[in-house]
Formats: C-alpha cells, structure tokens, sequence
C-alpha cells in the first residue's frame, strides 16, 4: 500500500489527538520524533511539486492526481513541458 499526504495528515492530526489526551497522552518526545520525520516527508513533498512544474507530469504517487491534469494556476512552463499552450 502506497503512503501518500493524506495518509501523513492523517497521522498528524491523530498524533495531536494522542498529545491532548488528558489520561493517556503521547510522550512528547515520541511526538517530537513524529514530527520531525513528518518534516522530513514535507520537505520531499515540496520537490516532488517542483518535479511536477518543471516536467508537467501529473502525479508523483505520493501527492495524487487523479485525473493526471495538472491543475489550474500551473505555472506556463509546465504547461508547456506537458505539452500545453
């Protein structure tokens, strides 16, 4: 099973969840590690659009595109590397 955005934010917003627990919060040193690692995961994301403005290809696996169009407001150039106007 691919691992894509949503499946990151979904265990963001679940670590959030574990540290406002009030009887059972998460360590926040375990919370630290998540985040640092979910930074790590932004940071790919990052060049992964990059990657897609300057190729026009339309989904990385990690930030789906589902219907392979690249959305509006894309950049001309990559409009053009997809081979747009």
């Amino acid at each position: 099973m691919p691992h894509t955005i949503d499946d990151l934010r979904a265990e963001l917003f679940d670590t959030l969840k574990r540290l406002k627990d009030k009887d059972a919060p998460m360590d926040v040193a375990r919370a630290r590690a998540v985040v640092d690692v979910a930074s790590v995961l932004v940071d790919t994301a990052k060049v992964e659009v990059a990657m897609l403005e300057a190729t026009g290809t339309g989904d990385t696996g990690f930030i789906p595109n589902r219907d392979g169009k690249l959305p509006p407001g894309t950049p001309q150039r990559a409009l053009r590397a997809a081979g747009g106007r």
